[in-house]
């Protein structure tokens, strides 16, 4: 399994669609600017193992998807796995409700293969820990 973090990020100076923004590696953020976005050379790495790979998990935006200014990562990711899916058959499951959301607002939610607003729950499954709903289930 391969987990991605991002090395750059879009920067604000303030949370807001109309704030000042600048590129910067994670490293580097500094005094009272915030990270609302990936990058360009983290959407690039994405993608370029989203390419790759047969089998995507996503849980959670790429930033604050609910503004414009810092829709972009959220948006290019979205994208990808919706091409994955239908160029390759990959197999490209969206976990958590901030995640269908975006994905949904971008108008990709019929062009992956699974979403599910169950985001720490999908994750506990992948981690193989007995969820309580299904353990009752079990148990009738």
């Amino acid at each position: 399994v391969k987990l991605l973090l991002p090395t750059d990020v879009i920067l604000a100076d303030k949370f807001d669609n109309d704030a000042t923004t600048a590129v910067a590696k994670v490293t580097e953020i500094s005094g009272d600017w915030m990270g609302l976005d990936i990058g360009p050379d983290s959407i690039k790495t994405f993608g370029e193992e989203i390419a790759k790979a047969n089998t995507i998990v996503w849980n959670g935006p790429m930033g604050v998807f609910e503004m414009s200014s810092f829709a972009k990562g959220t948006n290019d990711v979205a994208q990808m796995l919706a091409d994955a899916t239908s160029e390759r058959g990959a197999i490209t499951i969206i976990g958590g409700g901030d995640s269908v959301a975006a994905v949904n607002q971008a108008g990709l939610g019929d062009k992956v293969s699974h979403i599910s607003t169950g985001g720490g729950a999908s994750l506990e499954l992948l981690e193989g820990k007995t969820l309580p709903g299904v353990a009752a289930l079990t148990e009738v």
